[in-house]
C-alpha cells in the first residue's frame, strides 16, 4: 500500500510550566489593556450611545463580548508564536506588541478624549499592524495567523465605523 506524504509540522517546544506561563502573561497583558482602557474611559456606553451612528453601527452592549473573545485568541496566537523556536518568532513577537499597543490607545482617544480623527489614525495604523502581525506570524505558526482573521477582520469594520463616527459628530 503507497504511503502518502504529509507535510511536516514545525517543532514546538514542550509545554514546561515556562511555556505555560507565557500564555498566562499574554492574557493578563490583553485583558490588562481591555480593563485600561475601561477605567480610562469612564462610561463610554453612553458617549456611544450619545453619538450619531449609522444604520449599520453595531448595538453598544456586542462590543464587550466580542472584544473579550477577540483579546483571548490574541493572547494565544502570541503564545503560538513565541513557543516557536526559530528566525521569524522576534518579528512576528514585535508586530503583535505593535499592534496591542495600538490598540491600547485607540479607546481613550476616542471615548476619553473624543478626539475622533487622532483615533481614525490610530485605528488604521492598528489594521495595519494586525495584517503585518498575522503575515509575520504565518511565518512562525499558521494557526496563530488564523486566529488573528477575526480581529483583522473586526479591526477593519471597527475603522470603518470610526471613519463614519468622526465625520458625523
Amino acid at each position: 500500500m503507497p504511503q502518502t506524504p504529509t507535510t511536516p509540522t514545525p517543532p514546538t517546544t514542550p509545554a514546561t510550566p515556562r511555556r505555560w506561563l507565557t500564555l498566562l502573561l499574554l492574557l493578563v497583558l490583553c485583558y490588562g489593556v481591555a480593563a485600561a482602557g475601561a477605567v480610562a474611559t469612564g462610561d463610554a456606553g453612553s458617549t456611544y450611545a450619545a453619538l450619531d451612528r449609522p444604520a449599520w453601527a453595531p448595538p453598544g452592549w456586542l462590543f464587550g463580548p466580542v472584544w473579550t473573545v477577540l483579546y483571548g485568541m490574541i493572547a494565544v496566537a502570541g503564545w503560538l508564536v513565541a513557543r516557536r523556536p526559530g528566525p521569524g518568532r522576534r518579528p512576528a513577537l514585535v508586530a503583535w506588541g505593535v499592534q496591542l499597543a495600538l490598540n491600547a490607545l485607540w479607546t481613550p482617544l476616542f471615548f476619553a478624549a473624543e478626539q475622533y480623527g487622532l483615533a481614525f489614525l490610530d485605528i488604521t495604523l492598528l489594521l495595519a499592524a494586525v495584517m503585518t502581525t498575522a503575515l509575520l506570524s504565518s511565518r512562525v505558526d499558521r494557526r496563530a495567523a488564523w486566529l488573528l482573521v477575526p480581529y483583522l477582520l473586526w479591526v477593519g469594520y471597527a475603522a470603518a465605523l470610526n471613519l463614519a463616527l468622526w465625520l458625523t459628530n
